[in-house]
């Protein structure tokens, strides 16, 4: 299937959802007062998406393989972050474990992308 917008991309519109997500758990009264773990994280979510979107618009297949590698680095850092979160008492075991799982989804996904795209372009679609 060949998408013509980024919206359409099904990566895209999960890490949309985890954003939404990430800047609940952030609004918490603990969390949302630990400035820099909140920006870090939100930051780090936020280039998730980002980093889809700008490989897409460049319409190069090894271009946007290189920002789904940076996406996907940065669904890690997020992980990370949660995890701090989880360790000083900022979100509970069921919120960690509840978005870890979908943040671990959202990574196999971009890799599986990834993976599409290289055989494509290999060839081997």
């Amino acid at each position: 299937m060949k998408y013509k917008r980024f919206e359409e991309l099904p990566i895209w519109q999960e890490s949309l959802k985890l954003t939404k997500l990430v800047y609940d758990l952030s609004n918490n009264l603990k969390f949302s007062k630990d400035f820099k773990l909140r920006d870090q994280i939100r930051g780090a979510m936020i280039g998730v998406s980002s980093c889809i979107v700008e490989g897409f618009e460049k319409n190069n297949n090894n271009e946007f393989i290189r920002f789904l590698r940076m996406s996907k680095g940065s669904v890690g850092e997020v992980r990370n972050q949660l995890r701090i979160a989880l360790v000083v008492g900022y979100i509970t075991e069921d919120e960690f474990e509840d978005a870890n799982k979908k943040l671990e989804e959202l990574g196999n996904q971009i890799g599986g992308f990834m993976v599409y795209l290289d055989n494509f372009r290999k060839g081997k679609k």
